[in-house]
């Protein structure tokens, strides 16, 4: 960035103190506003839209706010960005990381790669991000392209493409997956992306995240119909069989 133009300012949706389930130790976690993916359970509906609601914030600004935390980070703690899809806002979310980085500070992308291209000026800016990226949490909501895009009204095909280029530049993985029964819980399904899995150099992790229903009073805020009404929570047996499959 040249010195002559104006930092870029992130659209903020809501920031989060104490996380201790976003990344290594405690996090400050920073959500950004907009989302491509449209999935039926997500838990942040209010974080869809880039343009409506949140407030403004330069990366110098965030920081100040963040190392207020410092303290409470231990070693292995730091800034986690998550949203809505923190790539739609590439400018801001290199400046955060850089300048993070300039503190020693770690740094976490939580993302399911929506934008993610590997071509022109978003491709550049995407590689320095990743240059001061300590650690990205995938999440791939199902393996399948028919599938995923019934669960989300997009393609899996930048997600995919994502985790083979970050095992190919080396970048450390954290890969999530939400168990939703009925949807992703068939076991052929889980042994598929298993298997996608195990192609990836760098994944050092793999979470499953049991289905849940604690955003859904978001979606009737917003006067947004909820689709998995008569969904319900994963069995025991559904998780152990998926954690079995998956977190090996």
């Amino acid at each position: 960035m040249k010195n002559s133009e104006p930092l870029p300012k992130g659209h903020i949706h809501s920031f989060e103190s104490f996380a201790a389930v976003d990344g290594p130790g405690i996090r400050f976690l920073v959500f950004l506003r907009g989302c491509g993916f449209r999935c039926k359970y997500c838990h942040n509906p209010d974080t869809w839209a880039i343009k409506d609601g949140g407030f403004f914030m330069t990366a110098d600004e965030v920081l100040e706010k963040a190392l207020r935390y410092k303290n409470y980070w231990g070693s292995e703690g730091g800034i986690t960005v998550s949203g809505g899809e923190p790539l739609l806002q590439i400018h801001f979310l290199s400046d955060l990381f850089r300048k993070a980085k300039e503190l020693g500070v770690s740094t976490c992308l939580d993302t399911a790669a929506t934008p993610f291209t590997s071509e022109g000026e978003w491709f550049d800016a995407f590689n320095e991000v990743m240059a001061n990226t300590d650690l990205v949490m995938l999440d791939i909501k199902h393996i399948r392209p028919d599938a995923h895009k019934e669960l989300t009204l997009c393609s899996n095909d930048c997600v995919l493409d994502c985790a083979k280029y970050l095992s190919s530049i080396g970048k450390k993985m954290w890969i999530r997956h939400v168990l939703v029964p009925g949807i992703n819980t068939d076991e052929s399904d889980l042994r598929q992306l298993a298997d996608f899995i195990h192609t990836l150099k760098t994944v050092e992790k793999v979470e499953v995240l049991p289905y849940h229903t604690l955003g859904v009073s978001k979606w009737q805020n917003l006067g947004i119909p909820y689709q998995l009404d008569c969904v319900p929570t994963p069995t025991p047996e559904q998780i152990e069989l998926a954690n079995k499959i998956l977190c090996v």
